[in-house]
Formats: C-alpha cells, structure tokens, sequence
C-alpha cells in the first residue's frame, strides 16, 4: 500500500471539516509564515508560539498526519569524513571540538555592501502541506506550501537597518559585525546576545529565564549567514555552558536526510528546542522541536479541537540545505 493511500485510509471515518471552521486556523498560519523570509535573521520568543497554535488548529480540525521518523541508527552509518572523530559524550566535548576545528579555518573577507545571502531550506510541515495538496479539497481544504525553500537578501539592507519598529530584526551585515566583536568570555558572551535579541515582558511575547534566553538568543544569532568562523567558535563554546543543554549521543536525521548533530535544551515540561550543526563543517544546519512528553493541546480560541502530541513527534523540523554569498538576487552557487 502507497503512503498517500495509507494518509488517506488513516481518518476515513473523520466528518468532513466545515470550510468555515477550517479558515480561522489557515489564516493564523499563513499570517505566522507571511514574515518568513526575514526569520533567517531573527526570532522573536513568541514567534513559535503563534505558529504552533495555529498548525495544531488546522491539523485537529482537518486530519492528523503522522510524520515517519527514520528509526535507522546514525552510529552505524555516520559521515565517513567524521565518524571517527566525533566525541558525543557532552555538549562540552562535542562543541569543544566544533570551536577548534572553526578556529583553525581562514576568516574570508566580509561581504560586500552590493552582495547578496542566498539560502536554502527544507521544511518538514511544507513538505507535509504538499501531500495535502494532493487530497480531495472536502478533506484537506489545501494547504499551500508554506514558503519559499530559496531566499536572497540583502547583505547591506540599510531600510531594513533603519527600521526601529522590530527590535529583533538584524540584517546579514548588522549580525556579522555583532559577531566578530563578541566577547571570548561565555558569560559575556551570553549577556550580549541577551541584550541583541531581548525577551519579551509578557505584553509582546513570553517571558523567559536568563538560561531559556541565552539559548534562544544563541539560536538567532546562528541563523544569521556568514558568521566569522572564529566568532562561530566562540558562539559554540558559551552555547556549551548554558544551564539545560545536552547534546544527543548520536547523529540524528534532519528535514532534509542528512545526518546531524542535534544540541538540545528543554523548551518546557512537554517539548524541547534542538539546535542542528554539521558534522563535516560544524555549520549551522537547521532546528527542531521535539515532544519530549506525550500531552493534549487545546486550538487556539474560535476552534473546538484538541489533539495530543505523543512523545518522539516533531514538531518544528528545518533544515538548511545550502548557504552562500551571491553577487546577485536569484544567483545561486
């Protein structure tokens, strides 16, 4: 049996969702996507929030559509180039080894003002909405595609800069020079990002603690494309000494296949937010959100639904695929 025949014998017996119960939810996630190319560099803390909320509406008031987990194990097939030398044992041994492989490469020359930071995602819950699109419209109500997997912007974007109305927001040019001119120490190191991409004060966004928010703030500022390879190294090792942090003791699978590394804190009592990076080059390489524990959620208000999250799901999962710097919007490497 096909996997689409599988998707659809799943929920046979489901009532067909009303159009109108469908739109509130659909509009709540195509408004948390509509920013989306600009969340390369930036993140606000309730950001998540909102998007979850509004993918837990469509999915209880539509169907339930299971994502298959790859169960094979990455100790028994890692990268040839690496599986020697990769020392899983603590988020201090594996970043550690992360910083001084960076500290050795050549820091390349900064962008140019006219450049242009090409990237390329892939998105599970997008590839997901894609197999709806293939579902009787009564059933799936279709979700499109939830964005472009390739984005250009600016390196010097001096509106972009300019604009006081989004604390959060940093251009590829204002990250790069944050990052070279981070502090060595750790806690220095923390206190600043803290300061560059603020928590919210429960009015625009959840508040968090100093830990949750460093390792937010680290998140961000990872996101960010180029980023010096010294001051990549920095940001790894203050990233290691964040109260909560783990590192899974084996590679794991991205959006995309490749294997990763996942570096994992607790987001609260049911979920937890991985940071991905890549074995080979230790570049950023994607997030994920994991149920850590097995609990109902309720859709946001307007929609009658609850549905449970089981432990192992995932719920955020993207991974970027390619990222370069580019002489021109379009131009890819």
């Amino acid at each position: 049996m096909d996997e689409m025949t599988q998707l659809r014998e799943l929920r046979a017996d489901a009532p067909v969702p009303d159009r109108a119960d469908l739109a509130p939810g659909r509009k709540r996630l195509t408004d948390a996507i509509a920013g989306r190319s600009r969340r390369t560099l930036r993140l606000r803390a309730d950001w998540r929030i909102a998007s979850l909320g509004a993918v837990v509406a469509i999915t209880a008031a539509a169907l339930f559509v299971t994502q298959v987990v790859d169960t094979s194990d990455p100790r028994q097939s890692g990268p040839a180039t690496v599986a020697g030398d990769l020392d899983l044992s603590s988020p201090a041994a594996a970043l550690g080894r992360a910083a001084d492989f960076l500290e050795r490469q050549e820091v390349p020359p900064e962008p140019r003002a006219d450049q242009w930071v090409y990237t390329r995602e892939v998105d599970a819950a997008s590839e997901n909405a894609k197999a709806l699109e293939e579902m009787p419209d009564e059933v799936a109500n279709r979700l499109i595609p939830m964005f472009e997997p390739d984005q250009w912007v600016r390196y010097d974007d001096k509106a972009a800069e300019n604009d006081e109305s989004d604390t959060d927001y940093r251009t590829a040019r204002e990250s790069y020079r944050i990052a070279a001119a981070l502090p060595d120490d750790p806690r220095a190191l923390l206190a600043k990002l803290r300061e560059t991409f603020p928590t919210g004060d429960g009015t625009n966004g959840e508040t968090e603690q100093k830990d949750e928010h460093s390792f937010r703030a680290v998140g961000v500022m990872l996101e960010s494309y180029p980023l010096p390879p010294d001051a990549l190294a920095r940001i790894y090792r203050a990233l290691a000494t964040i109260e909560g942090v783990g590192v899974t003791d084996h590679l794991i699978r991205d959006a995309s296949g490749r294997q990763v590394i996942a570096v994992t804190r607790s987001r609260d009592a049911n979920t937890r937010s991985e940071v991905l990076i890549d074995p080979v080059d230790y570049s950023y390489a994607g997030e994920r959100e994991v149920v850590s524990r097995t609990h109902e959620v309720t859709a946001p208000d307007g929609i009658k639904s609850t549905t449970v999250h089981k432990r192992g799901d995932i719920l955020i999962d993207i991974a970027r695929t390619k990222a370069a710097v580019v002489d021109a919007k379009g131009q890819k490497p």
